[in-house]
């Protein structure tokens, strides 16, 4: 049986906006939205050993997961791992090792975005698919369609003017449409599928090191909290989607208490 590990990261506070991960959304704290999708995820994968931890330095954040998903083991985070400019790899990491201890190696690190609610259970079976079924990828990630375009519709600052973001190759002829131009996405920082030993080998915390593959999502889903006016938009759209989109209304009808 392939073993899968689930880590939700989140450190107490934040500069942008403070204690985001402590917030209530669409009627339900934050945390509980990942916790969900991630909980349905492994219903639908018994074939699959799945453990999930919550790594942070928030007690209160560590309290509200207990209070409701006991089941998840709280790993305690260091201080060497508290502060903001620390590579979120880096505490992926320190999780993978430290569960090592207690369960033997894992196949697959996951890991949820706390502050990005708006995925579905689907969205995460079709990224652990895609990493359980391509050996030749180090990792996946979600990403969206890009609604902008650096070889057509997307511009670079230089100077006093602005000029196409990126160049077409010499010789080449300019893209009149962007449907001729190649194809771009969003990394909606959602959804990340390690393999293991890429995970655990990796001394550098830069992704670009590995092979990525890319598991496409609703367009809704490049949003993420990162500040008050972000949090605002983002209840008015869950709110339609959990009350419209059947996917996301499990998410939201899954989340206990």
């Amino acid at each position: 049986m392939k073993k899968l590990l689930i880590t939700i990261c989140g450190r107490a506070g934040s500069k942008g906006f403070k204690n985001k991960n402590l917030k209530t959304f669409c009627g339900r704290p934050l945390v509980y939205y990942s916790l969900a999708a991630a909980g349905l995820f492994r219903e639908s994968r018994p074939d699959v050993q799945v453990d999930i931890c919550l790594n942070t330095d928030s007690e209160a954040l560590a309290g509200l997961v207990a209070e409701q998903y006991p089941e998840v083991v709280y790993l305690p985070r260091c201080e060497e791992l508290g502060g903001d400019r620390v590579p979120k790899m880096a505490v992926i990491q320190d999780s993978l090792a430290r569960m090592e201890e207690k369960n033997g190696a894992y196949d697959y690190v996951m890991d949820l975005d706390i502050t990005s609610p708006l995925r579905t259970a689907q969205d995460i079976k079709n990224a652990f698919e895609l990493a359980e079924g391509r050996e030749d990828l180090d990792l996946v990630f979600s990403v969206t369609e890009s609604r902008r375009n650096p070889y057509f519709n997307m511009v670079r600052r230089c100077g006093d003017h602005v000029e196409k973001g990126i160049e077409n190759a010499p010789g080449t002829p300019a893209f009149t449409a962007r449907q001729m131009a190649p194809e771009f996405y969003d990394v909606n920082a959602s959804i990340y599928v390690y393999r293991r030993a890429f995970l655990a080998d990796n001394t550098t915390g830069i992704l670009w090191d590995g092979k990525i593959g890319a598991s496409l999502m609703m367009d809704t889903g490049i949003l993420d909290i990162d500040s008050e006016e972000d949090f605002k938009l983002m209840e008015v759209i869950g709110a339609h989607l959990y009350a419209t989109l059947e996917p996301f209304a499990q998410v939201q009808s899954a989340i206990r208490g």
